[in-house]
């Protein structure tokens, strides 16, 4: 007899929603984001307190992510999860407006990551049940443009915003968009999770024929495949080159860009972003995963590579545009590998424990690149992270290769 469904979505329905409010979500987070580095300068801080600042955000955010991935795998209902972690998040963003200093605003970025963290996994394993594995890459590289496109809206509204009224103001308008996505949330998600007749989860299932099974031993403690770690691994050696972007803007001021064009530099690494993230999740469906992601960490290590030499502004304006491929190759690409590696029931903590792990990294990323830019100037960190990238894009692009070699024996 098989398991009743505790809702059944329509799976178009739960892609959009989950686009718009994405949507909204990042018009007004990236309203904020980009004149982040600016406004702290108001206030006395500069790249040591930033990489703080974000390195603090990130590492809180990565816990709530390994917290949330297990919860995720054991609670009936994710909707109130996922509209709780909107709701935090676009409360505290307009306190901004109020700060006096960089402590202040440490405090706010906090809660704000620690609001994504706890939302992100029953969100990406809502919208993996609600499309067939096939279309995994699709929904997430759909929902990643719409992401996307908020961050096209959100340094638009701000550059108008700063042009008449100033820093504080952007933060303020920054509430709007945010309480119309908390409405959407609440109003548009339907629940997606399956259960047995008994509440309890079903049985892991693989989710692909050609990956390990998890395997269950009789502690009851699960056992995710080896091609997930490999993943995990690839992806740290990656991070730990990652840093916050807020530096690339840093960087940008210093070779001479403007502190009001700053949210410009989103402006334009967000329209190459948006257009092509649904375009690659969806050429991920149909061609290796592997190949993918290896090209946009190609593209990571030229773009950073260039922000290290610095030639010209006109150079790191292109530059900008071209590292949205980077993020439209990876984002919604690894995502989807993460999720076909494992079993339909332990989603949640594959995905709980990809966040917590690379986020860590992240951390690590933030807080190396402000030392080595303190102590060996501005070019360093991005080298570094050129070589990092290089490095993970020759693993992901071994791992193809061995697979393709397998499946020809």
């Amino acid at each position: 007899m098989s398991s009743p469904t505790v809702r059944e979505p329509s799976a178009t329905r739960n892609i959009y929603v989950f686009g718009i409010t994405s949507f909204l979500n990042d018009t007004a987070t990236e309203m904020a984001y980009w004149v982040l580095p600016a406004f702290l300068a108001s206030l006395g801080a500069g790249p040591a307190q930033l990489g703080l600042i974000e390195g603090v955000a990130e590492s809180v955010a990565s816990f709530a992510k390994l917290f949330s991935g297990y919860l995720t795998d054991h609670v009936e209902r994710r909707k109130p999860v996922v509209v709780a972690g909107y709701a935090v998040a676009n409360a505290v963003k307009p306190l901004l407006g109020v700060v006096t200093a960089w402590p202040q605003i440490l405090a706010i970025r906090f809660a704000d990551r620690l609001a994504k963290g706890v939302r992100g996994a029953p969100r990406d394993v809502m919208v993996a049940e609600s499309v067939p594995k096939n279309r995994l890459g699709s929904a997430y590289g759909l929902i990643q443009s719409m992401d996307s496109a908020g961050a096209i809206a959100g340094p638009l509204a701000a550059l108008v915003l700063l042009s008449r009224f100033g820093i504080r103001s952007v933060f303020w308008a920054a509430a709007v968009p945010g309480a119309l996505c908390v409405l959407v949330a609440l109003l548009g998600i339907r629940e997606t999770r399956r259960a047995s007749p008994g509440g309890q989860p079903r049985a892991a299932v693989p989710t692909s024929m050609d990956l390990t099974p998890n395997l269950t031993p009789p502690s009851g403690r699960i056992v995710l495949p080896k091609s997930f770690y490999f993943v995990l691994v690839t992806v740290t050696l990656f991070s730990l080159g990652n840093s916050s972007d807020m530096f690339l803007v840093l960087r940008a001021q210093n070779v001479g860009i403007a502190v009001a064009l700053a949210p410009l530099l989103g402006l334009v690494f967000n329209i190459t972003y948006t257009l092509a993230s649904w375009p690659a999740g969806w050429f991920s469906d149909r061609v290796s995963r592997w190949l993918v992601g290896s090209v946009g960490y190609v593209i990571f290590a030229v773009v950073y590579f260039i922000f290290g030499r610095a030639p010209s502004t006109l150079v790191i304006w292109i530059a900008m545009a071209v590292y949205g491929f980077y993020y439209a190759l990876t984002q919604p690409v690894l995502k989807a590998l993460v999720v076909e590696t494992v079993g339909e029931d332990v989603r949640g903590r594959a995905l709980g424990i990809y966040f917590f792990v690379t986020s860590v990294a992240t951390l690590a990323a933030s807080l190396i690149t402000g030392e080595l830019w303190k102590h060996y100037g501005a070019a360093i960190p991005f080298y570094f992270s050129a070589g990092m990238a290089l490095i993970a894009a020759g693993l992901l692009q071994g791992a193809r290769w061995e697979r393709v070699a397998r499946n020809n024996v």
